[in-house]
């Protein structure tokens, strides 16, 4: 919405714009990952060398499983997680500020290199989980792949502008979604706790 109308109103630039955005808020992620990923490497070296690993993924699992929860509208209070990054925003919004209108396409990279930062409950769920893949390179490498993950819907948003609303707010969706990560969670959960559980989980055909 901050781009010219002449813009908006034409299908290959539009995409071009939101394109060079989403690369800058995907590269903010992967920044963000590789600073978690490292002092939590360190602090899991520090603190607990021979079963940090393990008790991240125990922690990651946990997580998952509180933003189902949280996204299917079921305990609100996780929101609260936002308000770790506010500090940060308050420094980074009038740099984004500045860049406003976006008039080209290296505006718009870091228009949305800023806003990445933002301070975002899902977005500071997956940093937490992050720091147990082991590692700052592997970190970033996660959130590179949850960026991506992220891309065709939040691309889809700069076109459809203001007609996503309605399926955002759909319970049922928000429900469907949050039923599919406390799955997620508890499937990861089972294997942080057994190692071995993956053998249950296979199937055999004789």
């Amino acid at each position: 919405m901050s781009l010219e109308p002449r813009i908006r109103q034409n299908a290959p630039q539009l995409g071009f714009y939101t394109l060079a955005y989403n690369g800058g808020r995907i590269i903010s992620y992967v920044v963000a990952g590789f600073l978690i990923g490292f002092f939590g490497q360190a602090l899991r070296d520090f603190l607990m060398p021979e079963i940090g690993i393990g008790i991240l993924r125990l922690i990651a699992s946990i997580l998952i499983i509180a933003m189902g929860f949280y996204i299917a509208g079921w305990f609100s209070h996780f929101s609260r997680i936002e308000k770790i990054g506010s500090p940060l925003w308050k420094i980074l919004q009038p740099i984004g500020q500045r860049l406003l209108p976006v008039k080209n396409l290296w505006q718009a990279f870091l228009f949305g290199a800023v806003w990445g930062w933002l301070p975002c409950g899902l977005v500071y769920y997956v940093l937490l989980i992050s720091p147990a893949n082991d590692g700052a390179l592997n970190s970033a490498f996660f959130m590179l792949a949850f960026g991506l993950g992220t891309l065709i819907p939040m691309m889809a948003a700069g076109f459809l502008t203001g007609r996503l609303a309605p399926l955002r707010q759909s319970q049922k969706v928000r429900h469907i979604a949050g039923i599919v990560l406390i799955i997620m969670g508890i499937v990861s959960l089972l294997l942080a706790i057994y190692p071995d559980a993956h053998r249950l989980l296979q199937f055999h055909i004789f």
